[in-house]
């Protein structure tokens, strides 16, 4: 892998800022000074006139960008996933999903990758908070081609939408002429016949990965990765599992409330078929480097190979 590009999705949120920036003067970003962290300084710098700094006060960071949402522009309102989700659920949840403004969220360092900051910067939680919000749209983009999308999509949608950014720089895996991205689809990355594998975020290259070791041991694999946990493309994942006969989620997340729990919910409705969840199962994180944190908690390839095969066997 050492030859092929990575990038880091906050990266890619910084960046997508900025080229949005130069084609629409109606939206404004504000962060929680981590400007540097977040990527959001990029923006600062092209347009400081539509850049706000709100100071360590998310709660207030997230008031002020619902107040600037009801004058018809669109804010959108950044810091980390652990801030933007946790510290400010109630803001997020009353000023910004309740009257569903036009507000974005770009949460960045979430999950265990955010690695040497440890368990209390580690946020776990954030796609389940964000999910039980009414209205809520939640994206975990996999990789720059998709976070950049993701950013466009959000500008361009009607409503409120939480979108999950990372610290650690991942494989672009999106390049293809064929990508299209869509808020609510999901997408087909590898045909299999054997297991479906559904994951979001980091956890769709490891997932690829995965695969192909799999397939190594005569075992076919499908891929799917939903970019959208919330609403959730519950037709491409029912089409598979009633073809494979079995799923296992990957999530960068904890194993409670997340996309796993999501699919879980849809296939209990529409298609029963023993489902694996692999995630954060139920512990918080600690400090370490991102890729060793990765392998510890099973959240690599080698992690959902393995959890593929003890579930098939």
């Amino acid at each position: 892998m050492a030859d092929v590009k990575k990038i880091a999705t906050r990266a890619s949120y910084g960046e997508a800022l900025v080229e949005l920036g130069a084609e629409h003067d109606d939206f404004v970003v504000l962060d929680a000074d981590l400007a540097a962290a977040t990527q959001t300084g990029k923006f600062k710098a092209a347009y400081p006139e539509r850049f706000y700094d709100a100071g360590i006060a998310e709660q207030n960071l997230m008031g002020l960008a619902a107040g600037i949402a009801t004058t018809g522009r669109v804010a959108f309102a950044s810091t980390f996933a652990m801030f933007a989700a946790g510290r400010a659920f109630e803001q997020v949840r009353n000023s910004i999903g309740y009257p569903h403004l036009n507000v974005k969220i770009g949460a960045t360092h979430a999950g265990i990758s955010v690695g040497e900051d440890g368990a209390t910067h580690q946020c776990c939680e954030d796609i389940a908070l964000m999910r039980t919000i009414p209205g809520m749209t939640v994206i975990v983009p996999s990789d720059d081609v998709e976070a950049k999308a993701a950013v466009r999509a959000a500008y361009a949608f009607d409503g409120p939408v939480y979108m999950r950014f990372g610290r650690l720089a991942v494989p672009v895996i999106n390049d293809g002429d064929d990508y299209e991205f869509q808020i609510g689809r999901g997408i087909k990355l590898r045909e299999g016949k054997d297991v479906t594998i559904v994951a979001c975020g980091l956890m769709v290259q490891a997932a690829l990965e995965a695969a192909e070791a799999l397939a190594e041991a005569g075992i076919d694999a499908e891929v799917i990765n939903i970019h959208t946990i919330k609403p959730l493309d519950e037709d491409i994942i029912v089409e598979s599992a009633k073809k494979t006969g079995r799923v296992v989620t990957c999530e960068e997340h904890s194993v409670i409330g997340g996309l796993g729990d999501a699919v879980l919910a849809a296939l209990a409705e529409k298609c029963p078929v023993p489902v694996k969840k692999v995630g954060v199962n139920d512990v918080f994180g600690e400090s370490g480097p991102a890729v060793d944190l990765l392998h510890k908690y099973g959240l690599d390839a080698e992690g959902v190979q393995r959890a593929v095969e003890e579930f098939l066997a």
